[in-house]
């Protein structure tokens, strides 16, 4: 049995959804034990959350007299020092914007490999599985480095509940540097809309949307949903959403359980960020086009009748 860690996410004090999957990928099926590695947060008030995903330890890590919140340099060195103390075989994250810099930090301390954006993972092989040439395949790449570090594309492995009896402890980290890196303020946008890369449904609009204020539409849709909107490529190129709702290649991968695309063409570029999507349903009036033959559900028809007739069904099945 291996002994795994799993770095926590949180936001606002909560443990985001997405570190589910990636307990559940550590876990292995009982095949390894899971140690839960959380900064920033009260470790007793996420045991119960994470314990019954299978984590069977969960660490608060801490670094006396500093803030481990305030520099991703910083929890990298924490991370690399719990590593050793729990003597842990290998570490898993989120391939999220956190996750991406923190884990890029400590592969460079650590000098040891780092597979990051992966879909899936082989702890007795070493093997981890990631998406190639804008999503055209999928590579199989054995890491030959004794600790195995690998960051996961959120939502990409399914999470399954398996209620652990589990242990909460805090750990001390030794660390003398202060950190290269100190974030001095984080300014966000809308913070009302939900994170494409957490969630669970997708909806997104093409370029037929053709303006910014057509939106709306797919908003009423997706909060019925409990659902996130996207954008295409070419409808941010053309002004009508801003770069953060971009799908695709050039802007964000994700892994929902259902993704609705809405006058989309289905090219390559956009098909790459959003492959791994567990249900696609497509809505076009080219029947010819590209989309039709990548996903599992379409829908011959234009978005602007189409749209408003799923959203007055959800609200009769919901009563809202």
């Amino acid at each position: 049995m291996a002994k795994i860690g799993v770095f926590i996410e949180t936001d606002k004090d909560e443990v985001k959804k997405t570190n589910f999957g990636a307990i559940t990928a550590a876990l292995d099926g009982g095949k390894n034990e899971v140690v839960a590695l959380l900064m920033g947060v009260d470790a007793n008030s996420a045991q119960e959350t994470l314990a019954a995903y299978g984590a069977q330890k969960i660490v608060q890590v801490t670094v006396d007299s500093a803030d481990l919140t305030a520099s991703p340099d910083l929890q990298a060195r924490a991370l690399a020092d719990a590593i050793q103390h729990f003597a842990l075989e290998g570490l898993i994250g989120l391939a999220s914007a956190r996750g991406r810099d923190v884990f890029a930090r400590l592969s460079a301390f650590l000098n040891v490999t780092l597979a990051s954006d992966c879909v899936g993972i082989n702890f007795e092989d070493k093997t981890v599985r990631k998406s190639h040439f804008s999503g055209k395949t999928i590579a199989t790449i054995k890491l030959n480095s004794d600790l195995l570090l690998c960051a996961l594309r959120p939502n990409a492995i399914e999470a399954q509940k398996a209620l652990a009896d589990s242990q909460v402890e805090s750990y001390a980290a030794s660390v003398d540097a202060p950190g290269l890196v100190k974030v001095l303020e984080v300014k966000k946008g809308d913070t009302a809309k939900m994170d494409l890369t957490e969630a669970d449904v997708i909806i997104t609009g093409g370029r037929p949307i053709d303006a910014a204020e057509n939106y709306k539409m797919l908003e009423e849709c997706a909060e019925l949903l409990g659902a996130a909107v996207g954008a295409s490529r070419a409808a941010v190129d053309a002004g009508f959403a801003p770069h953060s709702m971009q799908v695709g290649q050039t802007g964000k991968t994700v892994s929902p359980r259902l993704y609705i695309g809405c006058g989309l063409s289905g090219s390559v570029q956009h098909f790459a960020g959003m492959k791994t999507s567990k249900v696609i349903v497509a809505i076009n009036t080219d029947k010819d086009a590209p989309i039709f033959q990548k996903c599992d559900y379409g829908i011959i028809g234009d978005m602007f009748e189409v749209v408003p007739v799923l959203t007055e069904i959800l609200r009769e099945q919901t009563g809202q």
